[in-house]
């Protein structure tokens, strides 16, 4: 019950902050991402408030072994670059490129309304659901 209600509430948190930040509005966040244009540095701010914070965090994670609910720590990643997250990494940049929304601010973004954030988010619902059948394909021809 307590793992529900800090997921519930740390959910809330950030999709607020998502809300606050602009994060939701697809202009601001493709205004952010269009360098040579007419380009919009407010988000670095958003950026900055969530690398802060998590760089703290996660300095006081490599001294625990369990986190503040009980539950085992995650070890730390591979450091090692493989193509899961290379073909994930540029898929994503490429949606949120063209689209101006991630997953986080895209289920956020339905409060609005609007059959552009609907749109995208049944896309990234199906890409989901493709993934791990394209995931497999790919680490079979990796393989061979």
């Amino acid at each position: 019950m307590n793992r529900n209600l800090f997921a519930f509430l740390a959910g809330g948190i950030f999709g607020a902050g998502l809300l606050v930040s602009g994060m939701t509005n697809t202009d601001k966040v493709q205004g952010w991402l269009d360098v040579f244009g007419d380009w919009d540095p407010t988000l670095a701010f958003v950026l900055g408030g969530a690398i802060i914070p998590m760089a703290i965090a996660w300095q006081m994670a490599t001294r625990r072994a369990r986190s503040v609910l009980g539950t085992e720590l995650p070890g730390k990643p591979d450091p090692r670059l493989g193509h899961n997250l290379v073909i994930g990494s540029v898929l994503f940049g490429a949606g949120w490129g063209l689209v101006g929304l991630c997953p986080g601010p895209a289920i956020a973004s339905i409060s609005y309304g609007g059959l552009g954030g609907l749109a995208f988010l049944i896309a990234m619902l199906a890409g989901m659901l493709a993934a791990p059948p394209v995931r497999k394909g790919i680490d079979r021809m990796a393989a061979a």
